[in-house]
């Protein structure tokens, strides 16, 4: 791998055209991935919001579940933002009938805990590793964490909830930097894909 890493964007649902901007902005060579062929070519994965139900559905009906669960696995990078925070998440406290997680993060997601659509709100969020002062945050139908294992580092709080967490090569937060223009999550994402290579 170069110092420009190809990292993927699942396209299935939700803002990915947002987080494509954000890491070519970070130095990337992003691109959209729908397919298990596509998941094959990139050094590491954006798991977008959304709908985190329909994503995990869609992840299925795509033949994509599984090979995501063993690129995870395996050490492939991967940012989870939103519902992409609850796909990587290894339980949900109150999973939808049938949904599925690609887990890879020891911890425990509450689905929409910030509340619902018209409670979304905008804030500025301290994250551990992240210089230059808080990132601003973007909080749609947020997921919390409840809790996290021992393997699991929370490096981002609000209100007194765990916003943001990293275990090895996964990263997640509840919220959307994307949204904003401010692409230090996606440069660290970024670097963290590079030092994987």
């Amino acid at each position: 791998m170069t110092d420009t890493p190809v990292i993927g964007v699942l396209a299935l649902q939700g803002d990915v055209r947002e987080h494509l901007i954000a890491l070519a902005s970070a130095d990337a060579v992003a691109r959209p991935v729908r397919r298990p062929e596509e998941l094959a070519e990139v050094d590491g994965l954006v798991l977008p919001g959304g709908e985190s139900t329909t994503m995990s559905k869609l992840a299925v009906l795509f033949g994509m579940l599984e090979p995501l669960r063993e690129r995870v696995a395996a050490g492939m990078p991967v940012y989870g933002t939103c519902a992409g925070m609850i796909l990587l998440a290894d339980k949900i406290l109150d999973p939808r009938s049938g949904q599925e997680t690609v887990g890879g993060i020891d911890m425990i997601v509450r689905r929409n805990a910030f509340g619902r659509q018209n409670e979304s709100f905008e804030a500025a969020v301290e994250i551990d590793g992240i210089p230059g002062g808080p990132v601003d945050g973007v909080f749609i139908r947020a997921p919390w964490v409840e809790s996290v294992g021992a393997s699991a580092e929370v490096i981002a709080v609000h209100g007194g909830h765990i916003v943001g967490v990293r275990q090895g090569n996964a990263l997640a937060t509840s919220f959307h930097p994307e949204l904003t223009g401010d692409h230090r999550v996606h440069a660290l994402f970024t670097d963290m894909v590079r030092a994987a290579g």
